[in-house]
């Protein structure tokens, strides 16, 4: 793929809001390393992550230097959304976290694909990869939710738990040439489909569980992710201009 230009204004701004969902849920897959349930996992999630970072880093050279604006940014610079930053929890909160993240990035990416722009490019190989994202998230998703009655309660806990960050990724991001609020409804339909054969269920509404989750475009983070950034810039902060 060639060097692409600079984008400037609305549309940086959204390249931006892109590449940190990215960023963010590709350190939180990585930090699986050493920790998943079974070898063929830790190869699989590595790969999603990896996938991610690729991701991150082409949309942030589109508005400008990628180290910088992954490691030199303060908390409130970053314009992910929530859910990407949630802790892993356990083995389902990951996967529930994937399949609706990969979900809504899936038909994000097909928008963006058939749209003219600097994103087009990225976004034709990226909805190959992430297809494969929400078909891994899909097939476990399955797995525990019909499996044991034990799986199938972390499962559904998962669900519910993360629901109240969902809303928040059909906000309008300013300078991208797609209406997300219009993702809504097939998102909703392509993951109450795979619930439903996973016999689960999903919270009636985005208000359900009372509290729903915002802000995370506009740089208003939760606490978490203030300690996830300190670790993810520290050998970077500690040692300014290194190379290896």
């Amino acid at each position: 793929m060639s060097t692409p230009v600079f984008l400037t204004g609305r549309a940086a701004d959204a390249a931006v809001a892109l590449g940190d969902d990215a960023l963010v849920l590709s350190h939180r897959l990585g930090e699986w390393a050493g920790h998943a349930p079974m070898l063929e996992e830790e190869v699989a999630l590595a790969n999603i992550a990896l996938d991610l970072l690729g991701q991150a880093r082409f949309l942030y050279s589109l508005a400008g230097d990628e180290d910088e604006l992954a490691y030199l940014r303060e908390e409130r610079a970053f314009r992910n959304a929530q859910l990407v930053e949630r802790p892993n929890g356990d083995f389902a909160s990951t996967i529930a976290r994937q399949l609706y993240f990969s979900s809504y990035q899936e038909l994000l990416y097909t928008e963006l694909a058939s749209a003219e722009g600097e994103l087009a490019p990225l976004a034709a190989k990226a909805v190959k990869e992430v297809a494969y994202h929400r078909d891994h998230a899909v097939q476990w998703t399955l797995r525990l939710g019909d499996g044991t009655a034990e799986s199938s309660r972390r499962m559904q806990a998962a669900l519910t738990d993360l629901w109240r960050y969902t809303g928040e990724l059909f906000d309008p991001v300013e300078g991208l040439p797609v209406d997300t609020a219009a993702l809504r409804e097939p998102w909703l339909a392509s993951v109450s489909a795979v619930v439903r054969q996973a016999t689960l269920t999903l919270p009636d509404g985005p208000d359900r569980s009372g509290w729903t989750a915002g802000g995370g475009r506009h740089g208003i983070h939760t606490e978490a992710f203030g300690r996830m950034i300190a670790e993810m810039q520290h050998l970077h902060r500690a040692h300014p201009g290194a190379t290896w």
